[in-house]
């Protein structure tokens, strides 16, 4: 039987049903609980995606945030297939692999800095969970068992394991699911969007500041173990920081020996046109860095926790014989390394982070041009990140309900136009693959556009 028949369903097999009734999908509405009406995707290749009508849609989101290099790249498939069929896997606790050792080599000579310790993980949330205990196995290293409270803010996303949870400011990720309340303190939020009327952006930068400040205060420096933040709040709405914020947000946890937490698990491997945004962009050099999604541009899972030199040092030492217990029995896999290792060729060999830089400004500019629409409150952005928030005429006290229907409104519109966005309440997000010509954005834009004057007209009549 040729491979591709022996891939495809039994004749008549309703494939949506069969999702419906057995696969529990991440976020999954329990009110609709066997009725949602998922697109079922059948291929991809390059920026584009296509359905089984045969439709060919932009990918707008990228997966989620992920596809850098965009689908169907033969030098994933062939780096893949070799690895396996030379080893397909080795433990991690007594072993290693040619493509981890390369692989973590690799990574600390982009991170920023001294980072040069690479511990695998098998993605983002379970990188941040290593990023935590990390900094709880080193206060209790250094015999300071109480200093454990992780600060983290409002509209940030971390993860989705306990711990990750924990850290995780987004109100309807929490709901629901118990969170460890004793380690984490929640900053508000820091987008620049929400602040009161007349207030300069520097001001406000003042007093997000403050908020960090404040709240180690009223913590107590001697109970704060780490302050975790995203460059860009992307799950949360692509929300950028005010200038400055993440410089003097450092500056403020090296004073009370707070471990800075990087979590780049979007916006590395290029999303905004350098391999890590933390120094290059934000100009921090963080104690660790958390990474995923475009590791491997998601053709396979894999994330990874890069320590500093600082950490490590306090962290080892032969007066201290302890074993450092933590990991995952897919932690270094070496099928996902090669996938990595030649996803990172890709990247480099085809010049995705001149590209990148080089387009961003464009995007950026069709993107705030989209602003003008008076059911647009805000356009925001960075690199290839962009967001639209949608506004009603009641403002940003419109009702939860209202903004759901608005943003779900401007999904729709956009995805009959031949355009994936990702809907986040009254928002839809996109971060398309690295890969996106000056033509096919002007494409993107262009739909986002159409879609946005016809769901303008319909909230009108």
């Amino acid at each position: 039987m040729p491979a591709d028949d022996a891939l495809s369903p039994a004749p008549n097999v309703d494939l949506a049903a069969l999702d419906a009734r057995h696969h529990l999908h991440p976020w999954e509405a329990l009110n609709a609980w066997g009725a949602a009406d998922r697109t079922l995707l059948t291929g991809g290749e390059g920026i584009y995606l296509r359905d089984a009508a045969g439709r060919r849609l932009i990918d707008g989101p990228g997966g989620m945030w992920c596809v850098q290099i965009g689908y169907g790249r033969r030098e994933i498939a062939e780096a893949v297939a070799a690895q396996i069929l030379r080893l397909s896997y080795a433990s991690p606790w007594s072993a290693t692999t040619e493509p981890a050792a390369r692989l973590a080599e690799r990574l600390a000579s982009l991170a920023p800095g001294a980072l040069n310790t690479v511990m695998f993980t098998t993605g983002g949330s379970t990188a941040v969970d290593t990023a935590i205990r990390t900094a709880h196995f080193l206060n209790n290293r250094l015999g300071r068992p109480e200093k454990k409270v992780v600060i983290a803010r409002e509209k940030g996303y971390h993860g989705s394991t306990y711990l990750s949870a924990t850290v995780t400011g987004k109100e309807r990720d929490r709901s629901c699911f118990d969170i460890e309340e004793r380690l984490v303190r929640l900053l508000p939020d820091v987008n620049p969007y929400i602040r009161p009327k007349g207030m300069s952006e520097a001001d406000w930068c003042d007093a997000k500041v403050a908020d960090l400040e404040r709240a180690i205060a009223e913590i107590g420096p001697d109970r704060v173990a780490a302050f975790i933040a995203e460059p860009v709040l992307c799950s949360g709405g692509v929300i950028v920081p005010p200038e400055g914020y993440h410089r003097r947000t450092l500056e403020v946890c090296r004073r009370h020996d707070i471990l800075y937490i990087s979590d780049e698990v979007v916006t590395a491997f290029g999303r905004l046109g350098h391999w890590f945004a933390s120094e290059d962009v934000f100009g921090v050099e963080p104690d660790m860095i958390t990474c995923a999604k475009g590791l491997t541009s998601g053709y396979l899972p894999l994330g990874a926790c890069i320590i500093s030199d600082r950490v490590m040092e306090r962290m080892t030492g032969a007066d201290h014989a302890v074993l450092f217990p933590n990991g995952f029995t897919y932690s270094a896999h070496p099928v996902c390394c090669a996938a990595a290792l030649a996803n990172l060729d890709v990247i480099e060999r085809d010049g995705l982070l001149d590209h990148v830089r080089a387009l961003a400004p464009h995007f950026q500019a069709r993107l705030k041009a989209l602003a003008a629409s008076p059911i647009i409150g805000d356009a925001r952005g960075v690199g290839l990140l962009g967001c639209l928030e949608g506004l009603t005429e009641a403002g940003r006290a419109t009702p939860l309900g209202v903004q759901r229907d608005l943003g779900a409104r401007l999904d729709a519109a956009c995805e009959a136009r031949g355009l994936i966005v990702r809907p986040l309440i009254n928002m839809c997000v996109f971060s398309p693959p690295l890969v996106i010509t000056r033509e096919q954005t002007d494409a993107m834009f262009d739909i986002l556009a159409d879609a946005i004057a016809a769901v303008e007209a319909e909230v009108a009549a």
